[in-house]
């Protein structure tokens, strides 16, 4: 018959070594939790990181040559100027097509205000301001 102390220390070991094991699976169970939130937090820091790269990248772009985009775009457009500029030279919306090389419908939806010139396109009618009726027609002539 086996001694009763030898039974009774095999019985605690055995339930000790249960609650053990209860208590660590909790503990492992709230630690991997822990690891993918932590795993979580690294990518929204990777991801945060990168666009405040590239939103400082822009802001150096934008304020590293705002002079030189001044200079180009000082002119802004107007449906009501290309109009009367059109007017001003005696053309229709043909002709300022030609002149501009784009189409007749172009310019209609210029004038119209449903849409806005391209910045090559608006450097262009910019340019045309500084000709008069003669030179309008020379050139058509010349493109037409």
């Amino acid at each position: 018959m086996p001694n009763i102390a030898s039974t009774l220390k095999s019985e605690i070991t055995r339930l000790a070594q249960r609650e053990i094991r209860s208590e660590v699976a909790t503990l492992k169970k709230a630690s991997a939790a822990h690891r993918r939130h932590i795993a979580e937090l690294k990518r929204q820091l990777a991801d945060l990181q990168r666009t405040s790269a590239q939103l400082a990248k822009r802001s150096r772009a934008a304020h590293s040559a705002p002079a030189s985009t001044a200079e180009k775009d000082s002119s802004r457009f107007q449906a009501r100027g290309l109009r009367s500029l059109r007017a001003r030279l005696g053309l229709s919306q043909t002709d300022m097509a030609k002149l501009l090389g784009v189409s007749p419908l172009s310019i209609y939806n210029w004038e119209g205000g449903k849409a806005t010139p391209r910045r090559e396109r608006l450097a262009a009618i910019v340019a045309l301001r500084g000709i008069g009726k003669r030179e309008a027609l020379s050139r058509l002539s010349v493109t037409g």
